[in-house]
């Protein structure tokens, strides 16, 4: 869908490693070179099917967002005035079928919506701790018209 990516979004496939014990998936190191991996929390969320959760943004955080269970579509838009990507919108489709891992610089819209048919699980390795008192999450209706994005499936 996008034209291009949006300025400051970073994706990188992510490895699994099998055996006869189970399976191994690194999702974020320190030492990567290609994300900023400044350390403030780490949560998971989850979304039942066809279940939306959009659209919000941070001032200063950045997310890394990794599907480890079922799947979701990851949608971004890019409001931001001084980007050379302004009013671009990214969709990434992730987990169990495309493990990896999308980074989202802040000032970037986004959210997900489970496109399967069970729970799809959501771990969120974020670059700020919550402040309970002083949330730095500004949200926008998902359905709302403000941002020019349907969620619905797209058959065809």
């Amino acid at each position: 869908m996008a034209r291009q990516p949006i300025d400051g979004v970073k994706t990188r496939k992510l490895t699994v490693h099998c055996d006869e014990r189970g399976r191994l998936m690194e999702m974020l190191r320190r030492d990567d070179p290609e994300m900023d991996v400044t350390f403030g929390q780490v949560y998971m969320t989850t979304a039942f099917p066809g279940v939306t959760k959009a659209w919000h943004y941070h001032k200063s955080q950045t997310d890394h967002f990794v599907c480890t269970r079922g799947m979701m579509k990851v949608v971004l838009y890019d409001a931001r005035e001084d980007s050379p990507t302004r009013g671009e919108i990214n969709e990434f489709f992730i987990g169990d079928h495309n493990p990896m891992v999308v980074e989202i610089p802040p000032l970037v819209y986004h959210g997900f919506k489970c496109i399967g048919d069970h729970e799809a699980t959501v771990v969120n390795i974020t670059t700020n701790t919550y402040d309970y008192a002083n949330p730095d999450e500004f949200r926008v209706d998902p359905h709302g018209g403000e941002i020019p994005y349907d969620w619905n499936r797209k058959d065809g």
